[in-house]
């Protein structure tokens, strides 16, 4: 294969009907907005549908989306792997609505959903706080705040989020029953 990412722009002007959009995130950041038409296979269960993966590369090619690169990067490596040939998508979703396209939201059991940058961001500064206001009373609670900010600092180094990998092991986090069968039938369709 000549290359191993698209650009929004080139991803856009292809056919939907020769191109499959395989979005790994977890399933509340994909509520929160993806590239029309894609299907969620989080990350974790891409070997579940590896099968189905297969049929679906034989027919469409396809392209795996994340936020801004570095998961999708790491799940064509995985289909590689497997011998399914697939594609990313430059930059992620981020790269996508920087391009000003639009993004498909869906609505999760009646609640609202954030993305997880922003769950990362929200626990992280809970816990600093809570590392601060606890170190207060009882000095060693401020190790908490440094081990926090430590993390933060080697996510930012190896482009990981070990926070992330945590928080999307939460239930609003994990797919809805049966969400795995639909994107099945998606890869099928």
């Amino acid at each position: 294969m000549s290359t191993t990412t698209l650009t929004p722009t080139e991803l856009h002007a292809r056919p939907t009907d020769s191109t499959l959009v395989l979005d790994v995130r977890a399933p509340g950041e994909f509520a929160s907005g993806h590239v029309p038409g894609a299907v969620n296979v989080p990350a974790e269960h891409l070997d579940e549908l590896l099968p189905d993966l297969r049929d679906a590369a034989e027919r469409r090619r396809i392209v795996v989306v994340c936020a801004a690169g570095s998961r999708s990067a790491a799940a064509c490596a995985k289909l590689a792997d497997a011998g399914v040939e697939a594609v990313g998508l430059a930059g992620g979703t981020q790269a996508w609505t920087a391009d000003g396209r639009p993004v498909d939201t869906v609505e999760r059991a009646g609640r609202g959903v954030w993305a997880m940058d922003r769950q990362v961001r929200f626990a992280a500064g809970s816990l600093v706080l809570a590392g601060l206001a606890l170190g207060r009373r009882a000095p060693k609670g401020r190790l908490l705040a440094a081990g926090i900010a430590s993390g933060l600092v080697y996510s930012g180094l190896s482009n990981t989020c070990g926070m992330a990998a945590m928080l999307g092991k939460l239930p609003f986090n994990r797919p809805e029953p049966g969400a795995l069968d639909a994107a099945r039938a998606a890869l099928r369709a």
